[in-house]
């Protein structure tokens, strides 16, 4: 199984730290485009998205997959991409709905004349939320297809 393979649990952690990079990259371009240029917070996160799946595809093809050679890279790069598409769709149909939560509960829970706005954690709790249901589906459809080309 999966969960109890050393060879597997490594790549899972490889797989998380990139996923951290890479939230660290969905976050930085998130909150430049709705704080700096003034996106709407749906078009930002859009955005900050693919800037990650791009930096995460290269990272995990070449540091958590090294051995992953038999598939040309364009190929899995479309494999990649096409299952960070589901991921972004599951995303952005539950960004509205959890936005409005969170940001409910920030407003009532955060003063106004406190130095981050309450739009600011709302925004970025709901940002959270969703990239780690996301990072779990991306795990496992990109280890049983796209990198499924190595052993396990």
């Amino acid at each position: 199984m999966i969960i109890s393979n050393r060879k597997e649990q490594k790549r899972f952690i490889k797989f998380g730290l990139v996923g951290a990079f890479g939230s660290l990259i969905d976050f930085g371009v998130f909150n430049v485009l709705i704080h700096l240029i003034k996106f709407r917070p749906i078009n930002a996160s859009i955005i900050s998205f693919i800037c990650a799946v791009i930096s995460n595809f290269l990272l995990n093809r070449f540091w958590t997959y090294p051995d992953s050679r038999t598939k040309q890279f364009r190929r899995q790069f479309l494999q990649f991409s096409m299952v960070s598409i589901v991921g972004l769709g599951i995303r952005s149909l539950l960004f509205g709905p959890l936005e409005k939560i969170f940001l409910s509960i920030a407003y009532d829970l955060i003063p106004v004349t406190f130095v981050l706005s309450p739009e600011f954690f709302g925004y970025n709790f709901t940002l959270a939320v969703l990239i780690l249901a996301v990072m779990l589906w991306n795990f496992f459809a990109n280890r049983f297809w796209t990198f499924n080309d190595v052993s396990s």
